[in-house]
């Protein structure tokens, strides 16, 4: 394990790197390169399934992101293999002096490999400055199924996200060709959270993408999935032969109730089996 390295001065945080390798050995898909810096490491990879796929949790020990923060997440499926994803906790992005936090996460998924990437949500309290960027690239062939859930501030404690700015982008590419470029910059305060084409005073948005999937999948979640709250927005469309699932609403548990209900029916359709919610979800 390398020592932490801080950061410049103008821009005084962490850096943590975690880089992990996937591939397919024998019946199973097993972690074959694993390197890290800093703060950013993962458990030992579990095998809850059948046909081996290697689940995997990322543990970020701090607890949370501070201002200037740099965390980098590389994973690369080999061609054949199977990896599922996601963390063990919410990800906060915590209040900040002036300096932005950056989260970087680089997948790729080689050709017949499947990625699913199911992290728990992410948490920006007021005065958190942070940008997520999420870049997702495909072989052909290639099967992606990830989410993103995102809360601004913890409306439980009177934190509306007054101040701060959130900036998120996902960029998912196959064979080098763009295929799906989403951004969302939220500033507390201002109009985008109150107006109707932004947030609409709500506080929770989330987002399932499904590539690779058989052209019958977005008719499949548009029948199946309905909002448990009518106060919710969700919504399926068919975008590049990417299907998306966007939730808005004002609950992190609403959000992921519709989202893995998407994920498992994406998984029948996708994958001929059913969700296998990893154990660490219960706890």
């Amino acid at each position: 394990m390398d020592a932490l390295e801080p950061r410049s001065s103008q821009n005084a945080g962490w850096r943590g790197r975690l880089a992990l390798e996937f591939e397919r050995r024998g019946t199973r898909t097993v972690v074959a390169r694993r390197e890290h810096v800093g703060p950013l490491v993962v458990q030992r990879p579990f095998h809850p399934e059948a046909d081996g796929t290697c689940h995997v949790y990322v543990l970020h020990p701090p607890g949370g992101v501070v201002g200037g923060d740099e965390l980098e997440l590389e994973v690369d499926v080999a061609s054949g293999a199977a990896a599922l994803v996601t963390t063990p906790a919410a990800t906060k992005l915590y209040r900040s002096a002036g300096a932005t936090s950056v989260v970087h996460n680089r997948l790729r998924v080689r050709a017949s490999g499947v990625l699913e990437w199911l992290p728990q949500e992410t948490i920006a309290f007021g005065g958190a400055e942070a940008r997520i960027v999420t870049e997702v690239r495909l072989e052909p062939g290639a099967v992606f199924l990830g989410w993103e859930i995102s809360c601004l501030g913890r409306p439980a404690s009177g934190d509306d996200f007054a101040q701060g700015r959130l900036d998120q982008r996902f960029v998912l590419t196959r064979a080098g060709r763009p295929v799906l470029l989403d951004r969302l910059l939220t500033e507390g305060g201002g109009a985008l959270q109150r107006a109707c084409f932004g947030w609409g005073g709500r506080t929770v948005y989330g987002c399932f993408v499904a590539a690779g999937a058989p052209s019958g999948l977005t008719r499949a979640l548009r029948e199946a999935l309905r909002t448990p709250d009518a106060a919710d927005l969700f919504a399926v469309t068919n975008v590049a032969e990417v299907c998306v699932c966007r939730f808005l609403g004002s609950s992190a548990a609403r959000a992921r109730a519709v989202l893995c209900r998407a994920w498992d029916i994406a998984r029948e359709v996708s994958l001929r089996k059913a969700a296998c919610p990893p154990r660490i979800w219960l706890t």
